[in-house]
């Protein structure tokens, strides 16, 4: 995470005294340097390399034992520079995910607004987040813990690296760079807090289409709280799980499949191609 304009911060001298409720004091104390860790500046947005067009994908979400659990969609369009890419999930249970990120390329990746829709069982808490980059402004429907609609408007200082909704797209444009990648994101809870997504290509590993053998990019998506809220986050059962992402590179990369959850404390849920089947005839 850079640090350019910004007071470092030292665990020199810190001393943890002993509190009647260790673990809420805790979180207490990673919630609030993880709120003032918000605004640091942020790295470089991803450099254009494949320009994004028409898609429209078909996708499988899977429990980790390998239940389908949603039929998705990815449907892309451009005009100009301009993309607006949709990706949605409709869960057995009646459940809906559904984001639209619209963003330009211009030599850079650059997010515009994103707009994401949680509802129905599938989801612990159901959330609608919306971001704007021009007004800085995020906002949040969702109910609480008591079933009551509720709202709030956060402004917050977003990056030009922001990845929500693109993180497929910036995938493909990273290529196999050993050196980590680290983007911005914009958490959706009912309190959105921007976080870092470190990015790290661990390797090849093979595939295969019908008996043809591929070999995929393993990427490894860690996110970094940063500051002591990173190192407490263990500690009071806050660190999210690694996302894992495997993408086919070259002349035309592709997405091949994840490992990640969908919202903020969920499971990891495989998201896979899926091939469109026909009725037999008679």
């Amino acid at each position: 995470m850079s640090l350019a304009g910004t007071a470092p911060v030292s665990l020199v001298g810190l001393r943890l005294v002993r509190h009647p409720n260790m673990k809420g004091f805790l979180a207490r104390l990673v919630l609030g340097v993880a709120l003032a860790w918000s605004g640091m500046a942020s790295a470089e947005p991803v450099t254009v390399r494949h320009a994004e067009g028409l898609v429209h994908g078909f996708l499988a979400l899977r429990s980790p034992e390998g239940a389908t659990l949603a039929s998705g969609d990815l449907i892309q369009v451009g005009h100009g520079d301009r993309v607006t890419s949709r990706l949605v999930f409709h869960f057995r249970d009646g459940s809906v995910h559904d984001e639209t990120a619209v963003f330009v390329q211009r030599g850079h990746f650059r997010l515009l607004t994103d707009h994401l829709v949680q509802k129905g069982p599938a989801f612990a808490q159901p959330m609608d987040m919306t971001i704007d980059t021009h007004t800085s402004e995020v906002a949040v429907r969702y109910t609480d813990d008591h079933g009551k609609p509720r709202s709030d408007v956060e402004r917050l200082d977003l990056p030009a690296d922001l990845a929500n909704g693109l993180i497929i797209t910036l995938l493909k444009n990273i290529g196999e760079t050993a050196s980590p990648v680290t983007v911005s994101f914009v958490a959706p809870t009912p309190k959105p807090r921007l976080v870092k997504l470190v990015i790290t290509a661990t390797g090849k590993e093979p595939f295969w289409v019908t008996h043809s053998a591929r070999e995929a990019t393993h990427y490894v998506i860690k996110t970094d709280l940063g500051g002591v809220a990173g190192l407490l986050a263990p500690l009071v059962g806050k660190q999210p799980p690694d996302s894992q992402v495997w993408i086919l590179n070259g002349e035309a990369p592709a997405f091949v499949r994840s490992d990640a959850p969908l919202f903020v404390g969920g499971p990891l849920w495989r998201t896979e191609l899926a091939s469109p089947a026909w009725r037999r005839s008679r």
